[in-house]
């Protein structure tokens, strides 16, 4: 195990080098889970992530060993972008594997901090097996996670947040391969004791349920998620014994959950998160986790790198299964006014129209018909019930979308 002194020597070699990240108080989502609840804001670190604290403390507590051929990592992003900004801070070259799935927006923020990009693997932990390989050439290797002094580093997380709110009574941490919530858990406990720990992951690769399951990290399957930066199929060695330990309980979020999750930071709080950073909310709101009401509940909203095409979809999706976006097709007597009579009825309900699409040659169509393809704006699924209801009251034969 980590002791508090070590964490707290970490907390002072990281002075100046990373940012104490802000702690806000949240009333929407307060008011939503009956507890106070907190955002820990590390989208707003330098690197957009936790990740630099790590890599920043591996590199500086290690630095007489880093020889001429510098550092070497594997990343899906973030962890590369930390490495990336720890190296240039230090002064020494960066080489970072990145699996060949990986957005290009990600790649290109690493190479703008200076480090050079690979494309080799399938999946993070053949990234992380080919990035080993070269360690051998004469580079020091950072592993993501499964490192005592990257843990250590992300481990300062913890001593903010107990500084910052010293009766927090829950801590809610997205868990990929276990180095975030090893160290928060370590550093946090190590001040207060009776903090629970709440590990959170993507349904889509379950591997610290899997491996708490089997009594050992195991591989797992996993599917594509927008919580990319938690998909990790295997935990760590280091990391595991740590979370049997001292996480009390693993929350599996879905894909639709996590989108949800990340439309409302962003409408209710102006936060940008990336899938990892948003999964505590969608556990806490989803109630995969359960805390007692009036409880002080902290959410590490871990990084902000979102790929500004995945979030158009992300929006989109989160606003159809929060009923913010209804769409819908009708048949409409294809004359003059059909149209205007069916906007003017929307107008009436108040509901903002994004798109429409007027067909008129389709197989399936009457001669004398059109369909209407409607996309529009509205407040929730009771105002598209509302909606619905309208349009077959005025004699609509309406199919939703």
């Amino acid at each position: 195990m980590i002791s508090l002194a070590e964490f707290q020597d970490a907390a002072r070699v990281l002075q100046g080098r990373i940012l104490p990240t802000p702690l806000i108080y949240s009333p929407t989502f307060s008011q939503m889970s009956g507890a106070e609840v907190y955002l820990k804001l590390e989208c707003l670190q330098k690197g957009g992530s936790f990740k630099v604290r790590g890599a920043t403390y591996k590199v500086q507590s290690r630095r007489q060993e880093i020889g001429p051929g510098g550092v070497v990592a594997a990343s899906a992003g973030n962890h590369a972008q930390g490495v990336a900004l720890a190296a240039r801070d230090a002064g020494v070259p960066a080489r970072i594997v990145m699996p060949r799935w990986v957005s290009i927006s990600k790649q290109e923020a690493t190479r703008r901090y200076g480090a050079e990009v690979i494309l080799q693997g399938e999946t993070l932990v053949e990234s992380i097996a080919l990035a080993r390989e070269m360690a051998g050439e004469g580079r020091t290797f950072i592993h993501p996670y499964d490192d005592r002094e990257i843990v250590t580093g992300q481990g300062t997380i913890g001593l903010e947040i107990v500084e910052d709110l010293p009766d927090v009574d829950c801590i809610f941490v997205p868990l990929g391969g276990g180095g975030l919530i090893s160290g928060i858990a370590l550093a946090a406990r190590a001040l207060r004791p009776e903090v629970r720990m709440v590990g959170v992951q993507a349904a889509s690769c379950p591997s610290a349920r899997a491996a708490l399951q089997a009594g050992e990290p195991v591989e797992v399957a996993a599917q594509k998620s927008i919580a990319d930066a938690i998909t990790v199929t295997r935990v760590g060695d280091l990391n595991f014994p740590i979370i049997r330990d001292c996480v009390d309980h693993v929350a599996l979020v879905e894909e639709d959950q996590i989108a949800a999750a990340i439309l409302m930071l962003l409408e209710r709080k102006k936060v940008l998160a990336e899938g990892a950073g948003a999964a505590p909310l969608a556990a806490l709101l989803n109630m995969t986790a359960s805390v007692a009401r009036g409880s002080k509940v902290v959410l590490v909203v871990s990084g902000g790198n979102l790929d500004r095409t995945l979030l158009d979809r992300i929006l989109r999706q989160g606003m159809l299964h929060s009923g913010r976006i209804m769409r819908f097709s009708v048949c409409l007597e294809d004359v003059p006014g059909s149209l205007a009579r069916l906007l003017s009825l929307m107008a009436e309900q108040e509901a903002n129209v994004l798109h429409i699409r007027h067909v008129r040659s389709e197989r399936e169509l009457p001669i004398c018909a059109s369909r209407v393809e409607v996309e529009m704006e509205t407040r929730g699924f009771e105002h598209v019930k509302r909606i619905a209801e309208a349009l077959r009251q005025a004699g609509y034969r309406m199919e939703m979308k």
